[in-house]
């Protein structure tokens, strides 16, 4: 078990003020990592997650970062390997979602995820790897989606986004595995967040997602820790350009062969 140690690491996690990325950041803290922890403010949640890594005896560092502004990335990764003297993991989750028809998405609806989801987690993946090269090392994990491999109504430019993450995931694969650098994709399924909040008080909406996941319920807080810390650590050293799905099996289809007894 010792591969999955990360006493000794560093990781960066952006957008870790709340939601999966504190978790994210919180559960390679547990692992024995140090901790770069993004969000566009500094204030109130950042400062909360950094509070609890330090709790865990670990170090943290929480810096600005845009992910939308080429000089904030620049600024950001810059300062994290100043503080922290090298980064090993890069946890790629900042993003953001808009939820509407696809007939009523604006350019700037677009643009927002698109330039968030996709663009920011390449052009900060770049700087990271760039740093990463000369160490021979490196663990990138971006966020994807169950959505880089299945079709949602009202989630056109986020699919969209996540679909070309886990293609741009293969393709920094080939780049940079000769560095020692792996870069796989975490594909989450329906998990609550701030972002999807409202959704989750229907209860005939949970009701109806429930059905058509295998395990017959959403993502729980946990239930990514596992797979966050094998994929920034030793024991994935001989995995990279995938997509791992952790969607309780809602991906493999939604229809039943026979009535439920």
């Amino acid at each position: 078990m010792s591969s999955f140690d990360l006493t000794g690491k560093t990781a960066f996690v952006s957008g870790a003020s709340r939601g999966l990325g504190k978790g994210f950041a919180l559960a390679l803290a547990r692992a024995g990592a140090d901790l770069v922890i993004t969000s566009r403010s500094l204030d109130g949640p950042l400062q909360e997650t950094q509070s609890e890594i330090e709790a865990l005896g670990r170090k943290a560092w929480a810096i600005a970062l845009d992910v939308r502004e080429e000089e904030s990335i620049a600024e950001a990764t810059a300062k994290a390997w100043e503080q922290a003297g090298q980064v090993h993991i890069l946890m790629n989750n900042a993003g953001c979602n808009v939820r509407k028809p696809a007939v009523e998405v604006t350019w700037d609806d677009w643009n927002l995820v698109l330039e968030t989801n996709l663009r920011g987690l390449f052009f900060l993946a770049q700087a990271h790897a760039k740093r990463m090269i000369p160490c021979k090392y490196g663990r990138i994990i971006n966020m994807g989606s169950v959505t880089c491999v299945a079709g949602y109504a009202g989630l056109a430019p986020y699919g969209a986004s996540r679909g070309g993450v886990k293609q741009l995931t293969m393709s920094l694969a080939h780049d940079w595995g000769e560095h020692g650098i792996t870069v796989n994709c975490l594909a989450p399924g329906w998990f609550q967040t701030e972002q999807n909040r409202v959704m989750y008080e229907d209860e005939s909406w949970v009701d109806y997602l429930c059905e058509r996941i295998p395990l017959n319920r959403p993502g729980a807080p946990g239930d990514l820790d596992g797979t966050v810390v094998y994929l920034a650590s030793d024991a994935s050293a001989y995995v990279t350009g995938q997509t791992l799905l952790v969607d309780g099996g809602i991906s493999v289809g939604p229809v039943r062969a026979v009535p439920k007894k």
